[in-house]
């Protein structure tokens, strides 16, 4: 069954929220080595959780978004939209980390999926 994997943080000031999140919840935060500015967010290990990230907010951008891991990306925007979903992304590449997609449900809200595949870029 596919679950929440990952959450991203949208942030107009990198810099405050990372600040924000550390002194409040003592989340530690490293850059990702990858083509855009992101930063990992490590929540801890000592409680059931999940880890995300944080991001320059995209224009228009509201809000914390979940991510599930799926076993196919295709299969599944098929199946979100058979479901009165719609896909707001295409299909893209995170290099070394998987495809990934963003979403709606059929109230309006947005989530991402992802398929796990350390080739993503290269295939």
């Amino acid at each position: 069954m596919p679950r929440v994997s990952w959450f991203d943080i949208p942030a107009d000031d990198l810099q405050r929220a990372q600040k924000f999140y550390k002194d409040v919840f003592d989340w530690k935060f490293d850059k990702w080595d990858g083509p855009m500015e992101y930063y990992m967010a490590d929540t801890g290990k000592e409680e059931p959780g999940i880890n995300g990230g944080l991001a320059k907010r995209m224009p228009g951008q509201m809000g914390i978004t979940n991510t599930i891991t799926v076993p196919s990306v295709d299969e599944f925007t098929k199946k979100i939209v058979d479901n009165g979903g719609q896909l707001i992304t295409q299909k893209m590449p995170i290099p070394g980390i998987g495809w990934f997609a963003q979403c709606t449900d059929t109230e309006g809200n947005i989530f991402g999926i992802i398929q796990m595949d350390k080739k993503a870029a290269t295939t």
